[in-house]
Order: C-alpha cells, then structure tokens, then sequence
C-alpha cells in the first residue's frame, strides 16, 4: 500500500472522530469511551483500507465498495444501537 493513500485514510478517520470527541466538549448527549473510539477506529480503518485494495485489485470496483460501505453501516448500526435485535 502506498503511504500517501495510507496518509490520506487515517487523516480522514482522525477528522471523523473529531465529531464525537468534540460533541462530547459540548453535550451529555454523546458520551464515548476509548473502546468507543477504538472500535470506530478500526472499523473505519478496516473499511479505508479494503476500499483502498479493491480499488487496486477487482475489476468491478464500485459494487464490491458499496458492498463493503453497506457491511460497515450494518454494523455500525448494530454497535450503537442494536439495529438486528430489534428486527428479530
């Protein structure tokens, strides 16, 4: 992997969690551990990077990356509030 597409990835998951850290400054409503933000960490690493590879790698390349964005919200979904509990 390239360091500058690695360099580009990590600047925008460190912007993104900016978002909650901030919002925890100004509000009760959000309140984050460092799991928190671990787990968001890696989880939008892990997508970065294997957006990055397909890119790279497949030939259909925008399927398989809205596929990898669908299974990242999923279970962003399910993480913060239980999204498949409440369906079965």
């Amino acid at each position: 992997m390239e360091s500058k597409s690695f360099k580009i990835i990590s600047s925008i998951i460190i912007i993104l969690l900016l978002i909650p850290f901030i919002a925890m400054q100004f509000t009760d409503e959000v309140s984050w551990d460092i799991i928190d933000f671990i787990v968001m960490g890696a989880l939008l690493l892990g997508t970065g990077l294997l957006c990055e590879l397909i890119i790279r790698k497949v030939k259909h390349k925008i399927v398989f990356c809205i596929i990898i964005i669908l299974v990242f919200l999923m279970v962003w979904a399910e993480l913060a509030v239980g999204f498949l509990e409440s369906i079965f």
